[in-house]
């Protein structure tokens, strides 16, 4: 569930969930039957023949979307399903220019590299059409928390940098690998506005906020107020199996029947099955609501602690998605990257598994399995307050 054991039965606490992507626990039973008794029956059959296992769980995926977001495409991971979604984007509007947001994650071939903006993830490869835009972070971000100025950047990108007509803009809600970055309140809404008046499409990318792990929402576009017009997804879906999807509208859609749109191995039975176990467990347990007071709970500690401790600059996200910046100075924010990596390692010792993220990999990024419990939120938080004590 949310513990792992090394070769020497050793047991540590997940604090990272496989990089957001153990959404219900490791060995979840309920997952692991449904894979089991599909292995036993029919481990592949590819798209072109109809299965069940197929069309149950796009069913049940597309009734979690709002709006008309009600045509799924399965494929094997979150950069395939960014991959597709920004050639759905072009193919629909027309147009090339894809904006995305600085110290965004959105994959790493050479396409979905290009979206990406941290230059630790990036290869020196051309990037094609895209537009990187000011980052509308409130800690770091040039305009704190206004998100009508940040917006106001989009806009002026659109006038200058580009011919004023765009295929799309894709976001995650809170940045991932960027370190557990929200977007400032509203930033969505004003953007996807004036997108859509630049005819593209709005792409919100939802591989590790999605499944409820916010708290406050099943998808994390919901809390910024609005209904984007794909939606990718990958990580949490399959509890770690290699699993993504696209979700648009029929209109969008329409556009892959211009060629065959296929893919080996998305939406086999195997992984099919285990992505629709997974949606009754999270519903089944309450998974959205636990992460909510869970992670209520793990923020309001961590606070305290920053109280404690000047090494931490800030204490963000929701639910089970959660980031800490550590800095060497409160004052200058200069990122506290060595620290960061002593920390990351006597955490270890001490048997807690966190991730790390942000462009100098200062920013501990906390988003454990969704059966993470308060005593868990306990022990990693006096885990950290011991650690940073003997720093």
């Amino acid at each position: 569930m949310q513990y792992l054991f090394d070769e020497n039965g050793r047991r540590y606490l997940d604090a990272f969930a496989g990089i957001v992507t153990v959404s219900c626990g490791h060995c979840h039973p309920d997952v692991l039957n449904a894979i089991t008794k599909q292995n036993e029956l029919l481990q592949h059959a590819t798209t072109i023949y109809l299965h069940h296992a197929i069309a149950d769980f796009a069913e049940a995926l597309a009734s979690k979307m709002p709006g008309n977001l009600k045509v799924v495409y399965f494929v094997n991971s979150g950069t395939e399903a960014n991959e597709l979604a920004m050639m759905m984007a072009r193919l629909y509007t027309g147009n090339l220019g894809m904006i995305a947001l600085r110290n965004a994650y959105h994959g790493g071939s050479s396409n979905t590299i290009g979206l990406t903006a941290l230059n630790t993830w990036k290869y020196p490869i051309p990037q094609g059409e895209i537009h990187h835009v000011v980052n509308p972070n409130p800690y770091r971000g040039v305009f704190g928390s206004d998100a009508s100025r940040y917006a106001e950047d989009v806009q002026d990108h659109i006038d200058h940098g580009t011919s004023g007509k765009v295929a799309g803009f894709i976001a995650e809600t809170i940045q991932g690998v960027g370190g557990a970055v929200e977007l400032a309140p509203g930033y969505l809404k004003l953007v996807y506005d004036i997108v859509r008046k630049a005819g593209g499409v709005c792409i919100a990318d939802e591989v590790q906020t999605g499944f409820g792990r916010t708290g406050s929402n099943y998808w994390g576009f919901e809390t910024q107020g609005v209904i984007p017009d794909i939606v990718t997804m990958a990580k949490g879906i399959g509890n770690g199996l290699p699993l993504g999807a696209v979700v648009t509208t029929p209109e969008i859609a329409s556009v892959m029947s211009q060629k065959i749109q296929f893919n080996t191995f998305g939406g086999n039975p195997v992984c099919s099955a285990g992505g629709l176990a997974v949606l009754k467990v999270i519903d089944k347990e309450q998974r959205q609501q636990h992460c909510s007071e869970v992670g209520s709970h793990l923020i309001e500690r961590l606070r305290v602690l920053q109280k404690k401790h000047d090494i931490i600059g800030d204490v963000r996200g929701r639910g089970l998605m959660v980031g800490v910046e550590l800095v060497t100075d409160r004052t200058s924010k200069s990122p506290a990257k060595a620290e960061t990596a002593v920390l990351f390692e006597k955490l270890r010792e001490l048997g807690v598994l966190v991730g790390k993220g942000g462009l100098h990999g200062n920013v501990f990024r906390i988003k454990p399995p969704m059966c993470f419990s308060r005593d868990d939120a306990d022990f990693l938080v006096d885990a950290l307050d011991y650690a940073m004590s003997k720093l």
